[in-house]
């Protein structure tokens, strides 16, 4: 995954992007490498983020595939296209107690109107979670 792999306004769409989303922000989550239909957001455990039982909440996990997923997308659909998210399935694996999440989107398909993604996250390279998901442009 290389950011040489796209033109330079959609990298500064796909950070400039990122940067202006509150929940992002409220996540604390990282924008990692950017390539053409790729994409990795890291996220650091830390207590506000775990359930009554002391694991990392779904929700949490969720919120970090779906981000990733929707700026893979971005990479990949015109400066004036917008998408949503139309589905997602996510497996989890192990639960999470402690370390630094990566979220790694992949886009598998790029039709005219739909993308299929396919994201794997990992806390110290050990596989935590994967997940499909489908985006539709809507504009």
């Amino acid at each position: 995954m290389s950011e040489n792999d796209l033109d330079p306004a959609r990298i500064k769409r796909a950070r400039d992007a990122f940067h202006s989303v509150p929940f992002a922000r409220l996540l604390c989550l990282e924008l990692g490498e950017v390539g053409l239909g790729e994409v990795s957001i890291h996220l650091s455990v830390r207590d506000e983020l775990k359930q009554n039982q002391g694991v990392v909440h779904g929700g949490a996990i969720a919120s970090l595939i779906d981000t990733a997923a929707a700026f893979a997308v971005l990479t990949k659909i015109d400066l004036n296209e917008r998408v949503t998210t139309t589905d997602l399935t996510i497996h989890y694996l192990r639960p999470i107690t402690a370390g630094h999440l990566t979220a790694t989107a992949r886009i598998v398909r790029a039709g005219r109107r739909l993308f299929v993604l396919s994201v794997e996250v990992t806390n110290a390279g050990v596989l935590v979670a994967t997940a499909v998901t489908s985006y539709l442009k809507v504009a």
